[in-house]
């Protein structure tokens, strides 16, 4: 049977499906590209290990570490990979991305040779497992409640349900953020949306962090992310989103405070433009150096706009220039001996996972555990990354066009 109708034959299942049914489905659907298991793992939210995630006859695993395994390695490569044959059969990793944000893997056991086909069959069935999983998500909590590793704080929780999905990408632009620390967070936040060739990237922090619990900046935080989209959807610039930012916080809080960074990077030309609210300048990096760090501050941290209007820089973006925002937890972080992890030590790390030529999401993940690691998994404020790479510019095109997708690289890519 060919992938497409094993496609077929997973959606009319999928249709009454919960999130306990997946296991149970891709087992079913293993024989119909000729295999003998298909088992799904799916990423804890700290991005360290992939958790088996059965039920039914999906036979039992061991969780894996991603650094350092074959499974991790079709994760953080987002390309299929082969491990050794066993006495099991061979058994191929397919990564499982819903559009450009990472789940986990479908490990898939075949009992024969492996073939390019068979490769591509395995993607079309682990692109719709993802689709699954990330609609069937919305019903249940069983898939969240396996990506824990510890029990989340209810400032934690009431943030990160207000964050958009990590990573996306219109094959023209790439936008990737991370937030630690994971389970108890304090006032960062980040949003993006792309709305035509316009795509709006936001980065916010708000003070208060530590006390009750996180709640007040975590208020503060969430009241900032709703007034950002809501000038966003009303179609405001980004003068005019600052100040309806400003007026909302005001309007709840008077004391309130948040340092943000507002920006708009247009896919046509590579126009950048940006407000920076009392927060840290964010660097544009161009063929292995940072080439600029933006101007900072532009405008007063929010609740204080009406002290001083805002100014907005623009800046003209080159095809391959990745644009680096981040909170002063990344930089503030501090060894035991007391070094800051430091504004050098970020654009240089970043350069180099660039320069390694890793995708977007990895880049991300592993400068946040290096900020981890350089303070010993502790970090005394949060610590949040936002990425945005221009890969080229977008055509003019008519609204019934889709974007090529030449940029992507294919699924059945085999490491």
């Amino acid at each position: 049977m060919s992938g497409i109708e094993a496609l077929g034959r997973l959606l009319r299942q999928s249709h009454h499906a919960r999130p306990d049914d997946l296991p149970q489905m891709a087992m079913r659907a293993a024989p119909l590209v000729g295999a003998t298991a298909m088992i799904i793992y799916l990423v804890d939210h700290q991005q360290r290990e992939l958790l088996p995630l059965v039920a039914g006859e999906a036979p039992a695993r061991d969780r894996f570490m991603i650094d350092g395994t074959f499974a991790g390695r079709a994760f953080t490569t987002v390309a299929a990979c082969v491990s050794d044959a066993t006495a099991g059969g061979v058994r191929l990793w397919v990564p499982l991305i819903n559009g450009a944000e990472r789940l986990g893997v479908l490990e898939v056991v075949l009992a024969g040779p492996l073939g390019e086909p068979t490769v591509e069959d395995c993607a079309t069935v682990a692109a719709l497992l993802a689709e699954l999983l990330v609609t069937r998500d919305l019903y249940s909590d069983t898939i969240e409640r396996l990506r824990r590793r510890e029990p989340m704080l209810l400032a934690a929780e009431m943030l990160r349900a207000q964050l958009p999905p990590l990573t996306f990408s219109t094959g023209h632009l790439m936008i990737s953020g991370i937030l630690e620390p994971c389970y108890d967070v304090g006032g960062d936040a980040f949003d993006y949306a792309v709305n035509g060739d316009i795509a709006h990237l936001a980065l916010f922090d708000a003070v208060g962090h530590g006390s009750s619990g996180g709640m007040r900046a975590v208020m503060l935080a969430s009241l900032a992310l709703a007034a950002y989209r809501n000038a966003r959807r009303a179609g405001l610039d980004l003068i005019g989103t600052y100040h309806r930012i400003d007026r909302a916080v005001q309007d709840h809080d008077r004391w309130g405070l948040i340092t943000a960074v507002l920006a708009e990077l247009d896919q046509r030309t590579g126009e950048l433009r940006v407000i920076s609210a009392g927060h840290p300048s964010g660097v544009v990096i161009r063929q292995g150096r940072a080439v600029k760090v933006l101007p900072t501050p532009t405008a007063l941290p929010v609740s204080l706009g009406h002290h001083r209007p805002p100014l907005v820089v623009e800046e003209a973006l080159e095809p391959g220039d990745h644009v680096l925002l981040y909170t002063d937890g990344i930089i503030e972080a501090r060894s035991s001996d007391g070094e800051p992890f430091g504004i050098d030590r970020l654009v240089d790390f970043t350069v180099k996972a660039i320069a390694d030529q890793l995708p977007l999401p990895e880049t991300t993940r592993r400068l946040v555990h290096a900020i981890l690691d350089h303070q010993d998994d502790c970090l005394q404020d949060d610590a949040t990354v936002l990425l945005a790479q221009w890969i080229s510019p977008a055509p003019a095109r008519s609204d019934t066009e889709l974007p090529e997708s030449d940029n992507q690289e294919p699924l059945g890519t085999v490491s």
